[in-house]
């Protein structure tokens, strides 16, 4: 399987271009500086230089062209102000969306976040309560397209703890936290089922392998 996924220099990115790699499959990430490139080589994948916050459509599509699944995993990352927010967590979302569907490449996952889709509560930072719109605009343009075979996944709390390979994922979780590792091996699970097409998930750390998880949802249909 070749899969492409945007942000590829992020800190979920380089852990799921590491699993990718290692089971097999052919990965691309693309990347806003050329000085990332050794990052994404020492990781297993294919380092594509391509700024998506200036990029056209079909600059995007041509780095899409023969993938089998695309990822967004970009944001635009701590120190960002509200204006980065829109630019990258809304704009290239939307761009790379364009993009799948100009390529042809119908399985698409996105790392958004928890709280996406919500309107943030009273006296909520004003920059994360714009990255918090940003990402459910993103989200719902998204869910919007009939071409995609779409799943959004929003996870807790991220922290850098050692991945327990165990988690809760469900359309509704509350709210914990959950290790970047997990998330990562969350998403190649997610790869891997097409019954997940269309469906808006939470992840927190939990009780459940990953695998199982995953095949949870998927029957659950």
């Amino acid at each position: 399987m070749r899969i492409v996924i945007a942000g590829g220099h992020g800190q979920i990115a380089l852990r799921l271009e590491r699993l990718l790699s290692a089971r097999g499959d052919e990965v691309a990430g693309i990347v806003r500086k050329p000085e990332q490139a050794g990052d994404l080589l020492a990781a297993g994948a294919e380092p594509v230089v391509c700024d998506l916050e200036s990029a056209s459509v079909d600059d995007v599509a041509k780095h899409l062209e023969g993938a089998d699944a695309a990822v967004f995993a970009a944001g635009a990352g701590p120190g960002s102000g509200a204006a980065r927010k829109e630019t990258v967590d809304r704009g290239a979302s939307v761009l790379f969306a364009d993009a799948a569907e100009r390529a042809g490449v119908r399985r698409f996952l996105t790392v958004s976040a928890m709280g996406a889709g919500r309107e943030p509560a009273p006296g909520t930072d004003p920059v994360f309560a714009a990255y918090l719109r940003a990402k459910g605009a993103a989200d719902d343009d998204l869910r919007a397209r009939e071409a995609l075979d779409w799943t959004v996944l929003r996870p807790g709390r991220l922290t850098d703890d050692p991945g327990t390979g165990l988690v809760r994922l469900a359309e509704h979780t509350g709210r914990d936290e959950v290790t970047r590792d997990d998330v990562a091996a969350v998403l190649a699970a997610l790869l891997d089922e097409p019954r997940t097409a269309g469906r808006t998930l939470e992840l927190l750390g939990g009780s459940t392998p990953v695998t199982e998880a995953v095949r949870a949802i998927a029957e659950s249909g």
